[in-house]
């Protein structure tokens, strides 16, 4: 899944405004902001970037970052176990979702340190959010010792247990999107809510894939 950033269109409005006067950007006590030309012969407008937040929508919470930086390593292991697909699978069905899976999750991982790196806030690992400890395995993930079975696993074997193990670790995502939604004020910031619904979505279909392969014994 790839995730196309949208600007606010008040913000881009107003931006668009402020570059089209030709002059520089002044700074309030809120911080950098731009100039809205007024009504012909009328003076402009400074407006401040907390107006622009104001006027786009609900910002980002502590939240949203925590659901952001657990999402990196959860996808991180998605991607480690789509890379033991091509030395190990049987069923060829199996090796195209596996490499669907790892250009979508590379896609989204990249997308969240753009977020990130865009808002100010530090990537995974850095620091967490006060009160939101990172938990050592989020939902879904797969333990060491279960890592060491899957690598160890070849053919038919390795194909039922990468898709049951897939389909938990789908499942965890969606347990995670879930949280966030639940959380009061979380996931309401636009770019965040799209990303979260689209995750959810995505790992559905996902799951009813691969289900269906279970069924049918990989897709062989």
């Amino acid at each position: 899944m790839r995730v196309v950033a949208r600007p606010p269109l008040v913000a881009v409005a107003v931006l668009a405004a402020g570059c089209a006067s030709g002059g520089t950007s002044p700074r309030t006590a809120d911080g950098p902001s731009i100039v809205q030309p007024g009504a012909p012969g009328a003076a402009g407008r400074v407006v401040s970037a907390a107006d622009l937040a104001a006027a786009s929508g609900p910002t980002h919470t502590d939240a949203d970052v925590h659901f952001l930086h657990m999402m990196v390593p959860h996808h991180a292991q998605a991607l480690e176990m789509a890379a033991l697909v091509p030395a190990r699978a049987a069923g060829e069905a199996v090796r195209q979702m596996a490499l669907r899976m790892e250009i979508s999750q590379r896609d989204e991982i990249a997308w969240i340190e753009r977020w990130l790196r865009t808002r100010g806030e530090p990537m995974p690992g850095e620091h967490h959010s006060p009160g939101m400890p990172m938990p050592a395995l989020m939902p879904g993930m797969l333990t060491p010792a279960e890592m060491d079975l899957l690598r160890a696993a070849r053919g038919e074997d390795f194909d039922r247990l990468f898709l049951e193990s897939m389909i938990r670790h789908h499942e965890g995502a969606i347990t995670m999107v879930e949280e966030l939604f639940a959380t009061p004020g979380a996931g309401q910031e636009s770019e965040v809510y799209q990303f979260a619904s689209e995750v959810e979505v995505d790992q559905r279909i996902e799951i009813d894939r691969m289900n269906g392969l279970l069924q049918t014994g990989g897709g062989r």
